[in-house]
């Protein structure tokens, strides 16, 4: 399966989805100006993974900011990665924040809950 690898912009995160390179990241801002279009390409790319995922799947979200439109689009990725964990397999997410920055801190804890995915939470170095 090829990567999906997309270089962060100013209004779009860096993603790196690369089974020969786990973790899967995703960092940066996201306010795209069209969600739909930046997003739908990672979540088809995911919809195959979860057909073929590792034993154990690590995944790092990293944000700056984000907006409520990404949002939406979190909840379908992480909706994913709930289907490989449904099937047996390990998923591991880790969400960083600036120990400064509580709002990130709840958002990560608010996507937890609505994904029923357990996270790990770290503050950004």
């Amino acid at each position: 399966m090829k990567a999906f690898k997309v270089e962060a912009t100013e209004f779009t995160p860096r993603v790196n989805l690369d089974r020969d390179n786990i973790p899967f990241s995703i960092s940066g801002v996201s306010r795209p100006e069209n969600a739909s279009e930046f997003y739908e390409p990672l979540i088809e790319w995911l919809k195959g993974y979860k057909n073929n995922p590792l034993d154990i799947t690590r995944v790092d979200f990293h944000f700056d900011y984000f907006n409520t439109s990404s949002l939406k689009y979190f909840l379908i990725i992480l909706s994913q990665f709930k289907d490989i964990e449904d099937a047996g397999k390990d998923v591991r997410i880790t969400w960083y924040y600036d120990e400064e920055d509580d709002s990130m801190l709840e958002a990560g804890k608010n996507l937890e809950e609505l994904s029923e995915l357990h996270f790990n939470f770290q503050t950004s170095e």
